[in-house]
């Protein structure tokens, strides 16, 4: 497997936009508040039955080649990951973009605004190796944080961002108006970038 780092054009995009963002929904992380949330939330997973599929490009309608009509990527990078010719995941990260709204304004913080690997290739190390090439561009570009946005019912998510060191910062349970995504609850993961620098200097 290559990783490859390119713009974001509409040449990189087009390859990129050939990796499905497609996973089936088992259960999710439902949010219960403790005494209405003054003595706290709790997330507890339970199942959905019936599971059913989720196409994070389609039920957003913001698919990769319309990035380009909203966003001046000028302060993105776009990683590829190929294996003998054929793309099989990518990552888009960005940094410095008013238009992108999570962002607040900040300088020194990263958005990690796409992670997608092939249905075939999950639970390879590929999810892994390009959350890392977004790390590093974050850090080359001096953020302090990098920021991930993900559902309650994209469980896999959660987990993976949990294992790369990701802290669970923000729970917004009216994120979504659309009808068809109100049932979803808004997470936001922060990843501590100088804080992580810190722990894999320890461990050298």
């Amino acid at each position: 497997m290559e990783i490859l780092t390119l713009p974001v054009n509409a040449e990189s995009l087009e390859a990129y936009s050939t990796v499905p963002i497609v996973f089936e929904v088992k259960s999710r992380l439902s949010v219960d508040l403790i005494h209405g949330g003054l003595g706290g939330i709790a997330l507890r997973e339970e199942e959905v039955m019936p599971p059913y599929v989720k196409d994070y490009d389609e039920s957003k309608g913001e698919g990769p080649m319309r990035w380009l009509e909203t966003f001046n990527t000028a302060n993105w990078a776009l990683f590829l990951a190929r294996d003998k010719g054929v793309s099989i995941g990518g990552a888009t990260v960005a940094f410095h973009t008013p238009e992108v709204h999570m962002l607040r304004g900040r300088k020194d913080m990263s958005v990690l605004w796409d992670i997608r690997v092939h249905p075939a290739h999950r639970r390879s190390g590929v999810g892994t190796a390009l959350f890392v090439e977004a790390v590093e561009w974050s850090r080359t570009n001096n953020c302090r944080h990098m920021k991930i946005e993900t559902q309650n019912i994209n469980v896999p998510a959660c987990r993976f961002y949990a294992r790369q060191g990701c802290r669970l910062g923000e729970i917004n349970r009216y994120a979504y108006s659309e009808p068809h995504l109100a049932h979803e609850v808004m997470l936001i993961w922060y990843l501590d970038l100088q804080e992580s620098v810190t722990s894999q200097t320890s461990r050298t």
